[in-house]
């Protein structure tokens, strides 16, 4: 079986050491494509070059919420001049994250519009973190994409992604509608998960993404270990 990371960390210092048997295994795993997916400007440089070194390895180019103050003027041409990179394939990930607060939410909802705006204009998907703020999430993708899911998003494909999604079956309904695609991470393995893997289920399957979001939430079977893109099959089969 073939799989695909739809969103992971490659260039986090957890692989610094062994990022060549990180990708060994993953490919010895059945996983034909991985999304490298930014942080901040110095890490979504650093997916764009590996991403350039590795032909199974795609870009995401973004400013995570957490960082969000850190955003300078210069934001949205930095993120338009890396996305011109023929293996960028999204803007992210941005969102809201209102769980651990680390940017004011003010500058959080004015970072996250930013960047909505170079999704948009570069006609790329937009990758969305979305923690503890699903209202405002939905309110915030309504207002910019619901002209547009009719078309059917960019280039004709989805909008974007809501990466690790972890709202509500109708959220997840409304999600769709907007030409979003919902993705799922390792927690769909844990003992007490019935309700995310509820929802997955609901997702219509052209809809339906897998990821790891490694080096994080790493399966039940390595839980509290570092996570890696091989393991991406585990998600798959928990929503088989």
């Amino acid at each position: 079986m073939e799989l695909f990371d739809t969103h992971c960390h490659l260039t986090d210092r957890a692989f610094r050491a062994d990022l060549e048997e990180v990708l060994a295994r993953a490919r010895a795993a059945g996983v034909v494509g991985m999304v490298c997916v930014g942080y901040d400007l110095e890490s979504s440089r650093a997916a764009v070059a590996l991403a350039e070194r590795e032909d199974d390895v795609w870009a995401a180019v973004g400013l995570h919420p957490h960082y969000a103050a850190r955003a300078g003027r210069d934001l949205e041409a930095a993120l338009r001049s890396l996305a011109r990179h023929p293996k960028v394939v999204a803007v992210g990930e941005t969102g809201l994250d209102f769980y651990r607060d680390l940017s004011p939410r003010d500058v959080q909802r004015a970072v996250f519009l930013r960047q909505i705006e170079v999704a948009l204009g570069t006609d790329l998907p937009l990758i969305v973190h979305d923690r503890d703020a699903h209202g405002e999430t939905l309110e915030i993708l309504e207002e910019a994409y619901g002209g547009r899911a009719d078309s059917g998003g960019p280039r004709g494909g989805p909008s974007g992604v809501m990466h690790c999604f972890s709202g509500d079956e109708a959220m997840a309904r409304s999600c769709v509608e907007l030409g979003f695609s919902l993705s799922f991470t390792g927690t769909v393995t844990f003992p007490r998960a019935s309700r995310v893997r509820a929802v997955a289920a609901s997702v219509p399957e052209e809809r339906l993404l897998i990821e790891t979001d490694c080096p994080y939430l790493a399966p039940q079977s390595r839980r509290g270990r570092r996570n890696e893109p091989a393991y991406v099959a585990e998600v798959a089969a928990a929503l088989a």
